[in-house]
């Protein structure tokens, strides 16, 4: 490594920087949760009580002690790896088995990931089978987990590949256009990927059933067809099998568009809060929220694949890290500068984190709004969250500079004052 190199220098500030706002920022959220985190605010002095006050902030703290020794691990090997020379020993390593192009950049990326991996599995493990199981959530058996983690794997490794495969052949033969065409494989990949999803992907780790004939289904056909919701149906996901914690949510694409609700939330809420937090999902829909970020992602994603370009063609960034790279780069090389990008400015992204959660923030605002005016009042809404707030043991008030950082929602007293206003 050459500490004077300009990219390696954006890399340790931008991860020193990245470890002490986080770590300023949970210490924040601690301190706050000690002070006020058993304090039952007045406008839910009715459905919250101290004796949950307490278990949330026991649930909060119990991750933020295994959250500080796993951060503080994972950036120091995170620095080990590059100081060490890991990338480049590995890189010539497996240059001496093969030299086919995609069979490198694959197992470079595939063996680059497995000290992460080690790493991050203790506290994985722990997190599950310590934590959420003690605090009643997790239903999770061991062999059930490793079942969960292998078929993510490979899940993960058969998307990995096609877009593996196009990038390393747009290298070759795209030259100066590879980016453009990228983009352009990208979200098209993107768009099977939502399509295929609910079919073929999701039934992997849950079952999903068609929502039962009753009230529920009745009221919830009727929302659909009056916001002009067309959907391939409702379903019900056994995610009791895995977790308490209760969720609902729109997936796919076109024809395979479905609404999806966790059976934990049936359990937890009764129809007409259910027949509210679909409404509030409809919000979404209605308010053309998923557009207006693919209208936002699309020239973002070929603006920084653009830049990539450039950078990659730079032999200071190899030489920064360790690795050779000639003038000009070959193709050969040129995946191995999009992953030292990745390490590069990946840090700098939780810059991003507030202008992303404001404009997030905003849009559930209006789900909710739109869920209070199709509904005809915001109260089944309002105990619907307050609900799942204390089923999912979420807690009730943070700070400003933390939820500015850390919640692309609005925090739950934000959210019932503004349906209660």
């Amino acid at each position: 490594m050459v500490f004077s190199n300009i990219f390696v220098l954006i890399f340790l500030a931008g991860t020193a920087f990245s470890f002490i706002l986080d770590m300023i920022l949970e210490r924040i959220d601690f301190s706050f949760r000690k002070k006020h985190g058993r304090e039952v605010p007045e406008i839910l002095s009715a459905q919250v009580d101290l004796q949950t006050l307490d278990k949330t902030c026991r649930y909060e703290d119990a991750k933020y002690n295994l959250w500080i020794p796993s951060i503080i691990l994972e950036v120091m090997l995170s620095l080990y790896l590059v100081f060490c020379g890991f990338y480049p020993a590995l890189f010539e390593w497996i240059m001496s088995w093969t030299s086919n192009s995609f069979f490198v950049a694959m197992l470079f990326l595939i063996l680059g990931g497995i000290p992460g991996a080690f790493l991050s599995m203790p506290f994985a493990l722990y997190s599950e089978f310590g934590i959420e199981k003690h605090f009643g959530f997790s239903n999770m058996t061991f062999s059930m987990w490793v079942a969960d983690e292998i078929k993510g794997f490979f899940i993960n490794l058969i998307i990995l590949t096609p877009l593996l495969l196009a990038m390393i052949g747009l290298f070759k033969y795209a030259s100066d256009w590879w980016w453009i065409l990228l983009g352009c494989v990208y979200f098209v990949f993107s768009l099977g990927i939502s399509i295929i999803y609910p079919i073929f992907i999701a039934p992997i780790f849950n079952k999903f059933t068609p929502l039962e004939d009753g009230e529920l289904k009745t009221r919830l056909e009727e929302l659909l067809k009056k916001c002009g919701f067309k959907a391939s149906g409702l379903f019900v996901m056994d995610a009791s099998r895995r977790s308490g914690h209760s969720n609902a949510y729109f997936t796919g694409f076109g024809k395979s568009k479905r609404v999806v609700l966790y059976d934990t939330l049936i359990k937890q809420l009764t129809s007409e809060e259910i027949e509210a937090v679909l409404g509030h999902e409809l919000g979404h829909y209605k308010h053309h929220h998923i557009l207006k970020k693919m209208l936002f992602m699309i020239p973002a994603v070929f603006i920084v694949l653009f830049i990539i370009s450039h950078l990659v063609k730079m032999p200071a960034l190899y030489a920064g890290f360790g690795f050779f790279a000639e003038e000009p780069v070959p193709y050969q090389i040129m995946f191995i500068g999009v992953f030292l990008l990745s390490l590069v400015f990946g840090e700098w992204g939780i810059l991003l984190s507030p202008v992303m959660n404001f404009f997030s923030r905003r849009d559930e605002f209006q789900a909710d709004a739109f869920a209070k005016k199709i509904c005809g009042t915001g109260e089944p809404l309002s105990t619907a969250l307050i609900k799942l707030n204390k089923e999912n043991l979420s807690e009730i008030q943070v700070p400003k500079i933390y939820s500015l950082f850390n919640y692309n929602h609005p925090p739950l007293l934000e959210r019932i004052a503004a349906l209660r206003k």
